[in-house]
């Protein structure tokens, strides 16, 4: 059976998915046709209800979670993985509903993080992630809300730290943070998504066993990314909850839904979030 499969060309999905689409490991029977997109683009696939199995946000998923359930395996979840609002000069938090802030996307969980702690920053404008530093450094935005490697490189180029959201959310809400997640078609029956969370599983695992070497695949969609930056990448958003999100992993993303709720920000009750 072929499915349709998106996910980021970053090093962290490709480090995961590498394995499985590359015919590395056996795939029970399945195949995947694999589209790569930046999260957001991911995110209006999602819905769209494009393709059968996505990467996508977690603030994406609030909206889609409907059409999609979620895997246990594969997610970017963790503690000190979260996204940095960064600026040329500190700046005071308490005049940030005057700030002019670039963000990655609406529906990205990076968003979602800033509209729960600050729901008065309205002023938001949608940048491409790895154009928001320059963005700041160029005087286009006050601020900038970085994800992925920009947290690895924000201070060298200058700017400077207003707050890691990652950090007020464990903070906040004694939760890991839940970033990106993937999902699967809720039409698909429950043995076959368990399959697909199976051989995540796997191609994950034979990416650990030949680490630290780094794959063509990896390293070619990461563009001009130092290996240093790309082993960084890895080492941060694939973890244990990668592999399976487990117990503290399914608790922070029904935290993770319950705030949303509490803020208007999600239509209904919980919903069924697995399947």
């Amino acid at each position: 059976m072929k499915l349709t499969l998106g996910f980021s060309p970053c090093p962290n999905d490709t480090f995961i998915f590498d394995a499985m689409v590359n015919g590395k490991i056996d795939t029970r029977g399945l195949s995947f046709e694999y589209v790569l997109e930046d999260v957001e683009t991911l995110n209006r696939y999602a819905e769209q209800g494009k393709l059968d199995v996505t990467k996508l946000s977690y603030n994406a998923f609030l909206k889609t979670v409907s059409q999609y359930a979620l895997l246990h395996s594969g997610s970017a979840l963790g503690k000190g993985v979260g996204p940095m609002l960064i600026a040329k000069q500190p700046l005071d938090l308490n005049n940030i509903a005057d700030f002019k802030i670039a963000i990655p996307g609406v529906n990205t969980t990076a968003n979602l993080l800033l509209t729960l702690a600050f729901p008065q920053a309205k002023n938001k404008t949608e940048v491409v992630f790895s154009e928001i530093e320059s963005g700041v450094l160029d005087g286009n935005y006050d601020a900038g809300l970085i994800i992925h490697e920009s947290r690895f490189t924000y201070a060298q180029k200058g700017l400077h730290k207003l707050i890691d959201l990652g950090d007020w959310w464990e903070r906040t809400m004694q939760a890991a943070i839940p970033l990106g997640g993937i999902v699967i078609r809720r039409s698909f029956d429950k043995e076959l998504s368990a399959t697909v969370d199976a051989v995540i599983k796997d191609s994950l695992a034979y990416s650990w066993k030949h680490y630290p070497q780094l794959s063509e695949f990896v390293t070619a969609h990461a563009q001009e990314m130092e290996e240093k930056v790309m082993r960084q990448h890895i080492e941060l958003y694939v973890n244990d909850f990668t592999t399976d999100l487990g117990t503290v992993g399914r608790q922070s993303i029904e935290t993770l839904f319950d705030a949303a709720h509490k803020a208007n920000l999600l239509e209904g009750g919980i919903p069924q979030i697995f399947y």
